[in-house]
């Protein structure tokens, strides 16, 4: 019989199904550094808010503390939302008649709330607690980045599993004194001697709990 085939195709079908490998092992490769640069977690997207609220001003410039707002950090899961009536504290007299904050003034006068997007959003299948990592000693500053230089605020970091994963292997380098846990300019001048002492007074779980999958999947 005949052959049907040039002896050249054997070359051309190898080389055919190498470059299919490598162009699926390209692609694999370029959706999962795009997912680990945080795109599909908004990192360093600035969503747009009913009032363009700037925490540079509000942190930086006049020194208001974290808590001030956000007044549930330290005891709940949710770090809180705050109020109008909270912003109102302060802008019945300052800005008051601000076009800006007309929002506000019409929440307050309204009693219905305002409808903040949320920037760091997790997905429902992950648990997270902010007032367990603030018991522990892990600051603001950690996981929100230096919301003092925001003007508008955003998420510094690619809130994923293994950015999450690689803090719960070794947590040590982002403890810090209960004083300091809202202050964004905060350094320790050795860290490595502070944490491992810090993880033994705020009474830190070993690796094995940290990276349990029921630790954060509940």
């Amino acid at each position: 019989m005949a052959q049907v085939f040039h002896r050249s195709m054997n070359i051309l079908s190898r080389l055919s199904i190498a470059a299919i490998g490598l162009l699926v092992a390209g692609g694999l490769s370029g959706v999962m550094a795009l997912d680990y640069s945080g795109f599909n977690q908004r990192k360093g997207v600035v969503l747009e808010q009913p009032v363009p609220f700037s925490h540079k001003h509000h942190v930086q410039d006049v020194g208001i503390d974290c808590r001030y707002c956000h007044t549930s950090v330290e005891r709940s899961a949710q770090a809180g939302i705050p109020p109008t009536q909270t912003c109102m504290n302060c802008h019945k007299q300052i800005w008051s008649d601000s076009p800006m904050l007309a929002p506000v003034r019409e929440s307050f006068r309204t009693g219905e709330p305002l409808n903040w997007s949320k920037v760091h959003d997790l997905p429902d299948f992950a648990y997270f607690n902010h007032s367990i990592h603030v018991a522990k000693g892990v600051g603001c500053f950690s996981c929100h980045g230096r919301v003092d230089q925001m003007p508008l605020v955003r998420s510094a970091h690619p809130l994923q599993m293994q950015w999450c994963l690689d803090c719960h292997r070794n947590p040590e380098p982002n403890l810090r004194p209960k004083d300091q846990i809202t202050s964004m300019t905060w350094r320790s001048e050795d860290q490595s001697k502070l944490g491992a002492e810090l993880a033994k007074i705020h009474k830190v779980r070993g690796s094995a709990f940290l990276t349990s999958c029921s630790t954060c999947h509940r």
